[in-house]
């Protein structure tokens, strides 16, 4: 059938999920006719997805106000501007998590859920496109399914999913991943095929990636990273090979990774949630033997590289459920050395990576908290300052906190890296304010810090005064000292 009749079958009220993972392997045409019929036949629904959708879904089901809660991840401006205005609810939620929550029924039933497909095999049975993201769970648990099927994505696309179902609690099987390349599931999605009320065929290739190319800052980083991973190497901590790599999305994540072309670590391995550029460029580049994830999410230009030389890259990826790429069990078992992105982070090490100045989201925590608490090392990198260098990225106490000080080993800015692995929270205040802060704001803080001591304590501060750097950029629009705090006018209209 076509989109819109497709469409028809989801009614207000409704739970309804959709494959997608960071704009890959999403719904192409249902969600947006959906957005389409809103605009004249006003309907409001639970939109569950894998993490971020493409194609700008997310905003024009926003616009058309046809969401009243999303989750558990977006990345869509529209959709942010309408959350953070209370007036669309948002769940931000730990990636590895939402498949259990799904299970317990903690979000209601799913009325029908909207799987892209590449085919669909005689048992019924689903094989995905470019990514599995919650796919698998939504198929057990939906009501009733729409298929997708996606002529833009090569046929031959079948064999690169791993599709392994862990159950329920409390039988919940043991994942029995022991190395990133090692097939554990089979490849297509199990689906009764009488819970099918439609195929749509669609011919639209995934949005592509904004992929920022590496500036001096982010080269910076990345070689500060590299050398601290040579100098476990040395120390007998690591072998050349390292332990499987995982990035999060953006420009310095993906900096850091392509910095691993031109280092001398060999036969790498990537245990992560998406598959970058920086991972192909690392197969160019001979670095890289093997690559697990749960999306491919890259740019236009490697999309076309990566489908006109398939064959070379097809035996060395996985893409699995992201229960299963973002499992506890398997990151801690695997040794992931584990590389996110914060926004800001203070001077003991607490990091936030999901709210501007604490309270309007940016996009969400994403799966960094499933890596940061389990993985062998637990890299935090950032920008040391933002806006011109009118907001300090290091600050006295963060006013959202996503990862505690308790799962940062590492973190990283164009000015150092302060490895805070073995050390007491003072301690921890001395590296990061002697490595990682912007000289413009250094004075700042390190007077902070120490009238913060004379108070006394183990994790010292001056409550009174932790968040008053937040104060002077709302009303001064900096940061920075010689922006003095003023009180604001009264409002004589």
């Amino acid at each position: 059938m076509e989109a819109g009749p497709a469409a028809s079958f989801i009614q207000d009220g409704m739970v309804v999920a959709s494959s997608g993972f960071t704009k890959s392997g999403d719904s192409k045409a249902v969600l947006l006719a959906l957005s389409e019929r809103a605009e004249f036949d006003p309907l409001q629904i639970t939109l569950i997805t894998g993490a971020s959708l493409g194609q700008q879904t997310d905003a024009r089901l926003a616009t058309a106000g046809a969401v009243s809660l999303r989750l558990p991840f977006q990345a869509d401006p529209v959709m942010r501007t309408l959350i953070n205005e209370g007036q669309l609810m948002y769940i931000d939620e730990n990636l590895g998590e939402t498949a259990a929550h799904l299970k317990t029924g903690i979000f209601g039933d799913i009325d029908i859920a909207i799987i892209e497909a590449s085919s669909i095999k005689a048992d019924g049975s689903i094989v995905p496109t470019t990514s599995v993201g919650n796919s698998a769970v939504f198929a057990a648990l939906a009501k009733q399914i729409i298929v997708e099927i996606n002529l833009a994505v090569p046929s031959d696309i079948e064999g690169i999913h791993d599709i392994f179902l862990s159950g329920n609690f409390p039988d919940k099987a043991v994942t029995p991943i022991t190395s990133t390349g090692q097939r554990v599931g089979r490849g297509s999605i199990p689906c009764n095929p009488d819970k099918i009320i439609g195929i749509v065929f669609t011919d639209k290739k995934d949005s592509p990636a904004d992929i920022l190319a590496p500036d001096k800052t982010t080269v910076q980083i990345a070689s500060y990273i590299l050398d601290f991973l040579g100098s476990e190497v040395r120390a007998g901590r690591l072998s050349n090979s390292l332990l499987p790599l995982q990035a999060g999305i953006g420009k310095v994540a993906n900096a850091v990774l392509q910095g691993f072309a031109e280092s001398d670590f060999e036969h790498l391995t990537i245990y992560s949630e998406v598959l970058q550029d920086s991972t192909f460029d690392l197969f160019d580049a001979d670095k890289l033997d093997f690559a697990s994830g749960s999306s491919i999410t890259v740019s236009e230009t490697c999309y076309q590289r990566i489908f006109q030389n398939w064959g070379k890259y097809k035996d060395k990826i996985l893409l699995r459920p992201q229960d299963i790429t973002n499992s506890a069990e398997v990151i801690s078992r695997l040794g992931v050395i584990a590389i996110n992105t914060a926004l800001e982070c203070d001077i003991y090490g607490n990091v936030n990576s999901s709210h501007i100045s604490g309270t309007h989201i940016m996009n969400g925590i994403g799966g960094s908290a499933d890596f940061a608490q389990n993985s062998y090392l637990s890299i935090f990198v950032t920008e040391s300052t933002c806006k011109g260098k009118t907001i300090s990225r290091i600050v006295p106490m963060v006013p959202h906190v996503d990862h505690s000080e308790h799962d940062v080993d590492i973190l990283v800015t164009e000015h150092g890296l302060a490895d805070l692995r073995g050390l007491a929270p003072r301690q921890k205040a001395e590296a990061i304010l002697k490595n990682c802060v912007h000289p413009e704001y250094r004075d700042m803080l390190q007077e902070y810090f120490t009238e913060a001591c004379t108070r006394g304590g183990q994790t010292p501060h001056v409550l009174e005064k932790a968040f008053n750097w937040y104060q002077n950029l709302r009303l001064t629009g900096s940061m920075k000292r010689h922006h003095k705090f003023q009180e604001p006018s009264p409002d004589l209209s």
